[in-house]
């Protein structure tokens, strides 16, 4: 089984309790089943025989996770505890038995799997479903390539194969990816730049472990936006919510950097520096799953901030603001969209 590949992962998270207080859905529901600890129990019970993978209850605490990667990223050993989840998804899948609403998604992710391209030069950048509902994000980017003076091209489109394999389809995702890459390759364009942060985890990471080689450097816009060395007004004040799949799966400074340039004073928020304020986005396909859980993900992050009303709030991820927008009154931008602002 796919499990059998987080051995370390099983014994030693079932035993411990130092990253609790960063498991997104345990602190909106209260229950230490959803905790990396309780879950690696389960997991431990299904490689010793007395759990099952049909057992629901296991099934929906498998999917019923926010897979931010603040608990791994903060763990002394780091243990894979997102792997490890991942797995037995896949595994769950694997064994047929899948929950209908999984099932309903992973059908409705392959069929979104269709580009169009509109545009030209060596630059594409992906509308994907999610930036594409935030539309100003989109419109922010044009802003400042027209600024930049730098022609592109503009790909939408849905499932490129990230949600699939979040979900446990494995070889529905790899044929995502598969055909993702074939579509970019026939443009010919040597960088694709992402908003959307789970789109650079999966071209940058998930594409190469799946064997799909992509014919073109990937850049989030952060970093691309940072190579076109523009003037900035100044940005004042803000409060920046990292990214699960920036900061979390890839460590990467960029958005940090572009808010350093714009002449932002990024200020704390929240309780700490470790947890995950971005309602969901490491789990990708959440609202889907249960739409009340990103709710309540809102709503935890919205009563930490200090001045709901008049706080500046950014964001690297048009998810993330899709969400926050969706269940909060808080004044959410992307990196984009402040970018643009401050030309």
């Amino acid at each position: 089984m796919h499990i059998d590949k987080f051995t370390d992962a099983i014994l030693n998270c079932r035993f411990c309790f130092m990253c609790r207080h960063l498991s997104g859905i345990g602190n909106v529901t209260f229950t230490e089943a959803d905790t990396p600890r309780v879950r690696a129990s389960m997991i431990y019970g299904v490689t010793q025989g007395t759990m099952q993978l049909d057992n629901e209850d296991f099934i929906a605490t498998l999917y019923r996770n926010d897979l931010s990667g603040a608990c791994r990223r903060n763990c002394v050993k780091h243990f894979d505890e997102i792997g490890l989840t991942l797995a037995a998804r896949a595994d769950i899948v694997e064994a047929g038995h899948a929950p209908a609403v999984v099932k309903a998604i992973a059908k409705e992710l392959a069929a979104t799997a269709k580009w169009t391209a509109k545009g030209s030069g060596d630059i594409l950048y992906f509308e994907d479903l999610y930036t594409k509902e935030a539309a100003t994000v989109a419109t922010a980017f044009a802003k400042i390539m027209k600024k930049a003076n730098v022609s592109y091209i503009t790909v939408t489109g849905g499932c490129i194969g990230k949600g699939l394999k979040t979900l446990g389809y494995l070889k529905e995702a790899q044929d995502a990816a598969k055909k993702f890459a074939a579509f970019v390759k026939k443009t010919g364009v040597k960088t694709v730049v992402v908003s959307n942060p789970a789109a650079y985890d999966a071209l940058v990471n998930d594409y190469p472990a799946m064997g799909v080689k992509f014919p073109a450097k990937v850049m989030h816009t952060s970093e691309y936006i940072l190579s076109l060395k523009l003037k900035f007004k100044k940005a004042g004040d803000i409060y920046y919510l990292e990214s699960d799949f920036l900061r979390n799966y890839n460590e990467l400074s960029f958005p940090h950097d572009l808010l350093k340039v714009m002449g932002a004073v990024n200020k704390p928020f929240g309780t700490n520096d470790e947890e995950s304020y971005s309602c969901g986005e490491g789990a990708v396909v959440l609202p889907k799953i249960d739409a009340k859980l990103v709710e309540k993900l809102a709503a935890y992050i919205a009563a930490r901030a200090d001045n709901p009303k008049k706080d500046h709030i950014v964001t690297a991820s048009p998810y993330t603001k899709l969400m926050l927008t969706k269940y909060t009154k808080l004044n959410v931008v992307t990196l984009e969209e402040l970018a643009a602002s401050l030309l």
